[in-house]
């Protein structure tokens, strides 16, 4: 598993609501927690990872010591935002990209957690903007399309950066070519979890 990156056809993908939680998603969710601290992050959606699901892992912390902050978020669905405020955000799939991001100041939502229960939460603050930014990436919403400004210079620039280092990755190989992509998705959507 690893956080794919900016243009990742996954990153646009809109994401499918789980249905069953078995040992193969609780095992998902363990190596998401561990990127996710790996490269410093406070939250993971699925997509991030490949993977086509309504998921998202959460520690507003960033410490991975620090377990009763952690988060599983299964289908988040938002119920309503309250307020407004302009922040500074980054993201795993676009690195060294910082931008501001205009975002509600508090969010009432639901989703369901590991054990299949149905849970309502009500974040304010930077837990309200995770789960907004993650909600955005399970519907193929690209972060720097809700930018009012870049803090990493001129945002086109670095945009077609990113773009030309994913073309060269995948005229090695690295990346998945778009029916590679296609399987992955399919072989997931198959599994019988959606």
């Amino acid at each position: 598993m690893r956080v794919v990156k900016y243009p990742h056809p996954m990153l646009t993908f809109q994401s499918k609501p789980l249905k069953k939680i078995d040992g193969v998603i609780r095992d998902i969710v363990a190596e998401m927690f561990d990127l996710m601290y790996e490269h410093n992050g406070v939250g993971l959606a699925a997509n991030q990872v490949d993977l086509p699901y309504r998921l998202i892992v959460v520690n507003p912390t960033g410490d991975r010591e620090q377990k009763d902050s952690e988060h599983v978020l299964i289908n988040p669905t938002i119920l309503k935002l309250r307020g407004n405020v302009e922040d500074e955000e980054g993201c795993l799939s676009y690195p060294k990209l910082r931008l501001i991001i205009p975002r509600a100041r508090e969010v009432k939502f639901q989703a369901v957690d590991l054990k299949g229960q149905l849970q309502t939460y009500y974040w304010k603050g930077l837990e309200a903007r995770i789960i907004q930014h993650e909600t955005d990436h399970l519907d193929g919403v690209p972060f720097f399309e809700r930018a009012t400004a870049s803090l990493s210079g001129n945002l086109n620039v670095a945009l077609a950066k990113m773009r030309q280092e994913y073309a060269d990755n995948l005229a090695k190989g690295l990346e998945p070519s778009q029916d590679e992509f296609e399987e992955n998705v399919n072989k997931w959507l198959q599994s019988g979890r959606v």
